[in-house]
């Protein structure tokens, strides 16, 4: 590397790293605010950013923390990109695919069909006790 390599705007290498689809999308998220280093939020897109600098980006669907390993030179394919980082944030916990929230019984859901016209004809039939 060449001492003009050190560092890289923030905005080119959110883009380099494959974060973003575009640079004009990398500036736009830099001025939300939506991107910290080391713990400051940035909002300026030239920000200079550097080897083992911790980066903490809030994107549209997740917050990913990331320590950066590597300047990219180029927007290359996506595993060349994984190696000019290092991912630290913690594993989300998430059901599998076949796991519901709600199980058969469970309060916390809406009644089925089923389950409505039971309850309706308990109110019913108590009604006409109490008369």
């Amino acid at each position: 590397m060449t001492p003009s390599d050190e560092a890289q705007r923030i905005d080119k290498w959110l883009w380099h790293t494959r974060f973003v689809k575009t640079r004009g999308l990398a500036q736009k998220l830099v001025v939300a605010g939506k991107v910290r280093v080391g713990g400051d939020k940035v909002t300026t897109p030239s920000r200079k950013v550097r080897i083992s600098d911790v980066l903490t980006i809030a994107l549209e669907r997740q917050v990913k923390i990331v320590e950066v390993t590597a300047l990219p030179d180029r927007r290359g394919p996506f595993s060349e990109a994984q190696t000019c980082y290092k991912d630290l944030t913690p594993p989300q916990t998430r059901l599998p695919k076949h796991e519901t929230l709600t199980q058969p019984g469970d309060k916390s859901r809406r009644p089925t069909k089923q389950e409505r016209r039971k309850l309706l004809e308990l109110k019913h039939n108590s009604m006409d006790l109490s008369d």
